[in-house]
């Protein structure tokens, strides 16, 4: 919410907020860190948090979580000053890193018994806890396994029991699936949507555009240090207009032609993939741009494998926001 009044009147329902954080880093490049960094995230929700490398989302998730203290601004988490009520939010947040917490050689549950033992819980009430999120996280079967046995996707379905030892209101989780394959990121993602069904709020910064457009209710893009965009997946998508024309070609040779014959439709930058063999156009009249499309090949001999209408993609959203070489990083990563 960007108006002053609305963003006030929304403070006191915000499980995050944050309002012109900074943190900067001796000896780090310029842009490094948070320069004025805005967040709200609704009760029950989650918030997707995007940028390259160094744009600021580990950073911001340190402060939020209290493991780091600003230079200035404000924050608060399930109604707690990140400053004065660190205790107080500790006890109300779990936090998923980037790689998994678990100790390999013991078991599943040994390792949640263990979380709980340090989070206080009685010997009994540790054990049962265990037993709970083994099977909430569909690891019963596997919980008296040593963690070395089980695969990527297990293990950080096993980290997000171990952050929910003690129920946090607020989870924030940093990159969960880096590294995994797509089967083991679909099991963190199914996990992570029964997290917020059940009223957890979720703060999920990522790489992978795609995640965020599959998990997030809102997203926040950032770029050194501070918010580019806001929106929902959609809004964002809209933010670009239009909708985008692909064209899929059966010899790479026609890519350079069709690309020439776009710039009739385009309603701004095309882009091509000369490897898939394919010509992205953005389009502001959609029947139109098919129909002058599909005559400028047939009228030039060339006849594509595929020609789609679709909707913006995050990827073309970040691109098209971030420019220059920072956004190639930020494809680049969303791709992988």
């Amino acid at each position: 919410m960007k108006p002053a009044d609305a963003r006030a009147a929304g403070r006191d329902a915000a499980a995050i907020a944050a309002y012109d954080l900074r943190k900067n880093y001796a000896g780090a490049a310029e842009g490094t860190g948070l320069n004025g960094f805005d967040l709200e995230v609704a009760a029950g929700t989650v918030c997707g948090l995007l940028g390259p490398n160094g744009a600021g989302k580990t950073t911001a998730i340190r402060i939020l979580s209290t493991l780091l203290r600003p230079d200035s601004g404000r924050a608060s988490v399930a109604g707690f000053d990140v400053r004065t009520q660190a205790r107080q939010v500790r006890e109300r947040i779990g936090l998923v890193g980037q790689y998994a917490a678990v100790d390999e050689i013991l078991s599943g549950r040994q390792n949640l018994v263990m979380f709980g033992r340090l989070n206080h819980l009685p010997a009994t009430g540790a054990r049962r806890r265990a037993d709970e999120l083994l099977e909430r996280f569909s690891l019963a079967d596997t919980g008296a396994k040593p963690v070395g046995e089980y695969s990527g996707g297990m293990r950080r379905r096993l980290d997000l029991a171990a952050s929910l030892i003690v129920s946090p209101r607020v989870l924030f989780v940093d990159e969960p699936t880096t590294g995994l394959d797509p089967a083991a990121r679909q099991e963190v993602w199914s996990a992570i949507r029964d997290l917020v069904g059940s009223g957890t709020t979720v703060l999920l910064t990522t790489q992978y555009l795609e995640e965020a457009d599959r998990l997030a209710d809102r997203i926040t893009m950032l770029g050194a240090g501070r918010v580019v965009t806001e929106g929902t997946p959609e809004e964002l998508k809209s933010a670009i207009g239009g909708d985008w024309l692909d064209i899929v070609l059966t010899d790479p040779a026609d890519v350079a032609a069709t690309e020439a014959l776009a710039a009739r439709v385009a309603s701004g930058e095309i882009h091509m993939d000369a490897e898939a063999r394919r010509v992205s156009i953005p389009v502001a009249e959609r029947t139109r741009a098919l129909v002058t499309m599909a005559t400028a090949l047939g009228d030039a001999g060339i006849e594509p494998v595929d020609v789609t209408l679709r909707r913006p993609t995050l990827d073309e959203v970040f691109l098209h926001l971030a420019g220059g070489a920072e956004s190639t990083t930020a494809h680049a990563g969303a791709s992988t």
